[in-house]
């Protein structure tokens, strides 16, 4: 058997054998799927058992996989919830975060090329990560739910700009340009969007949604296939276009198939979190550097710093700037979750270790203090809100909270 056959196998081992260590925890401690994943994928990677190690196919695979996690982001998106005073407070809480990040970065760091890539990786949030987490808590789709999705998609999407603007390696100027021209395309695929469609589109949606041609969820893929080669061809991160995919076909599916979109959701998350998530989770768990991290006293100790100026860096302007109708509880949830990191920081400290920028037991630091994030975190948040009733708030209500 090829090497990787024997890695696939091994990763979709693990993606079986999490669930069921999961469920078996959660009856007593309710710990994230994704903890089990990445330290298995330890477990069974070159640092320990030796067992796993990824190639140019199982690279690729967990490539899909991060990209389905952001686009999966992108889709859960409800723009009704998103707008207004929550998404102003979500985007200034963003920049200011961006601010202390690029300044703690460069202290840190000791210098600009170093301090980007540690400013922009604190700044993220893993709402890829915080929504099962959310949803199995029954608390996505109440007030608070969406609350935290505003302020974890301008952290999703905010860094994705910034690794845009930051660290493509082109002039800031080149690359706004850049941007701009793909903003414009996605406006265009937005309006598209909007637009209503043919009767035959929702007829042929509804006749193949339970046959094997599938037209719906190959219209999904196709989009998605659109906006990854549009950030491509811009010379953009696949985030980016893999976000803006996301958006675009919660608004087509709303439009032209509203009493089919949830079923065509969870054909596509049956794809996403049933094979390509937990690969990437797994790999990231097989290529973590924990050589690196136990080796070294400084890149030890830089784990606890890192996990703290999550909180910090991304958590602060959070609390500060929260919708004033949560209370404190509500408040310090929507921090917890906020500051959760993971996929964007294993993505930004790739570039950085792939350019030279950053030293692999720094990498090792960041990525080891997002993993701890994840599993820590949401577990707080979780405990910290226990008992607390969702509120399905009507659109007046909303709105009313909707004011400095």
């Amino acid at each position: 058997m090829s090497h990787s056959g024997s890695t696939l196998i091994l990763i979709m081992a693990i993606a079986v054998l999490a669930p069921l260590l999961a469920y078996g925890v959660g009856r007593r401690l309710p710990v994230p799927l994704v903890i089990f994943e990445i330290l298995l994928g330890i477990l069974i990677g070159p640092d320990v058992l030796d067992w796993a190690r990824p190639d140019a196919l199982i690279d690729g695979l967990s490539q899909l996989g991060l990209t389905m996690l952001i686009f999966l982001a992108g889709y859960e998106i409800e723009f009704g919830k998103v707008r207004g005073d929550t998404l102003r407070r979500a985007v200034w809480s963003w920049v200011a975060a961006l601010a202390l990040g690029l300044g703690t970065g460069i202290l840190l760091g000791g210098g600009y090329a170093k301090g980007v890539f540690i400013g922009v990786a604190l700044t993220s949030t893993a709402l890829g990560t915080v929504l099962p987490v959310l949803r199995d808590a029954g608390a996505l789709h109440g007030r608070f739910g969406s609350v935290v999705m505003a302020f974890g998609a301008v952290g999703e999407f905010g860094p994705i700009i910034a690794m845009a603007l930051l660290l493509s390696g082109r002039a800031a100027a080149e690359s706004a340009v850049l941007l701009g021209v793909f903003a414009a395309l996605t406006a265009a695929a937005v309006f598209w969007a909007l637009r209503p469609r043919p009767p035959w589109f929702s007829r042929i949606i509804a006749k193949t949604l339970h046959s094997s041609g599938q037209f719906a969820v190959r219209f999904v893929f196709l989009v998605l296939a659109l906006m990854l080669g549009a950030s491509t061809a811009l010379g953009l991160d696949v985030l980016l276009g893999a976000f803006a995919a996301g958006l675009i076909t919660r608004l087509v599916l709303t439009g032209a198939a509203p009493e089919s979109g949830p079923e065509i959701l969870e054909k596509v998350e049956g794809v996403g979190f049933g094979f390509l998530v937990p690969v990437f989770f797994v790999v990231t768990g097989i290529e973590f550097d924990l050589d690196s991290l136990l080796s070294g006293g400084r890149t030890l100790l830089l784990l606890p710093v890192f996990l703290l100026l999550f909180l910090l860096v991304r958590g602060g302007p959070i609390w500060f700037l929260a919708p004033r109708d949560l209370d404190r509880r509500d408040r310090g949830g929507l921090v917890l979750y906020g500051s959760t990191a993971l996929p964007l920081v294993v993505a930004i400290t790739t570039i950085g270790v792939d350019d030279h920028e950053l030293s692999a037991g720094d990498a090792a630091a960041l990525v080891g203090a997002g993993m701890v994030s994840v599993l820590v975190f949401p577990l707080l948040a979780l405990k910290l809100r226990a008992g607390a009733g969702e509120k399905e708030l009507p659109s007046e209500a909303v709105r009313g909270s909707e004011t400095w």
